[in-house]
């Protein structure tokens, strides 16, 4: 039997002829030779719900966003297990996303976006969003954004990709960390660790730490720190009027003053240090920290 990894290489060598075969299953193709796969993975070894509407009809039922995602899933496994270039070498597969891994016989991850490219992706180590993640995963993504809004619903994968762990982080969060490392290193490794933590850990639906956000890539450059300082300034009285008027929550004069208090250290740089460190420490004790998710 093949290792995880050669398996995994097989899958990645041929998505493309995957990636068709479930278009197949989709328009209701093939579905006999998958038929017992199905079966085996479905809920109490029998055939899903949708299957019968699938097989007579080639389309599905009203199915939201994450049965749809199910449906991929089941799909998937099954062409796995009956592809001519993978079948022969593959062991039957379990569905088993509980595990934080949605293929655990793959050690492999699978993602159904629609066209809004709206997904998420969990983590067991905050520092995954700049490291990458543990496993693999497959992108398959759908138009069921477009096919939803002509019933009856005819689903189809319309781009896929295979990308391995370090493809799995967080683009721009990434991008700070390397546009910082290494003058950071070379000054101090412990302002690179602050830096590396806050990255790790930011909350962007925080208004303090989108506007630290915002500060970070100009934060060598006093005029350019200012002029960001400035505009966060004035986002906070414009924002904190809205809320007056709609009686909503105001953002904390504290927040501001945090982020004011930038420009009292010289160089401005271990202002900005500081305060992505405050942050991370006022979010400990805080209740509003980032849930266990990415945006992929």
């Amino acid at each position: 039997m093949c290792s995880k990894e050669a398996l995994r290489l097989l899958v990645s060598d041929n998505l493309d002829e995957i990636a068709e075969g479930i278009n197949r299953a989709l328009q209701g193709k093939d579905l006999d030779r998958l038929e017992p796969v199905l079966a085996r993975i479905g809920r109490g070894q029998q055939l899903p719900h949708w299957y019968t509407e699938l097989r007579n009809k080639g389309t599905l039922p009203n199915l939201d966003g994450k049965t749809i995602g199910s449906v991929i899933e089941m799909l998937l496994v099954c062409v796995l297990e009956t592809s001519e270039y993978i079948g022969s070498s593959i062991p039957a597969q379990r569905i088993n996303p509980a595990r934080g891994v949605d293929l655990p016989d793959l050690d492999l991850g699978v993602k159904s976006p629609s066209e809004n490219y709206c997904t998420s992706e969990p983590f067991f180590s905050a520092y995954e969003r700049l490291l990458g993640s543990e496993y693999d995963i497959i992108v398959l993504l759908t138009d069921y954004q477009t096919a939803k809004k002509s019933p009856p619903l005819q689903l189809q994968i319309i781009k896929s990709r295979y990308l391995v762990k370090t493809q799995i982080a967080d683009e721009n969060l990434c991008k700070l960390a390397r546009d910082n490392r290494d003058w950071l290193l070379n000054e101090n490794e412990v302002w690179a660790q602050k830096l590396f933590r806050f990255l790790a850990y930011v909350n962007q639906s925080d208004w303090r730490a989108r506007q630290l956000l915002k500060i970070v890539p100009v934060m060598r450059n006093l005029p350019q720190t200012r002029s960001v300082i400035a505009l966060a300034k004035a986002a906070f009285f414009s924002k904190n009027e809205q809320a007056l008027l709609c009686d909503k929550e105001i953002i904390p004069d504290e927040e501001l003053e945090a982020i004011e208090s930038i420009l009292k250290a010289s160089p401005v740089h271990l202002g900005v240090i500081d305060a992505l460190d405050s942050w991370v420490m006022d979010m400990e004790c805080s209740p509003k920290a980032d849930p266990c998710v990415m945006r992929v």
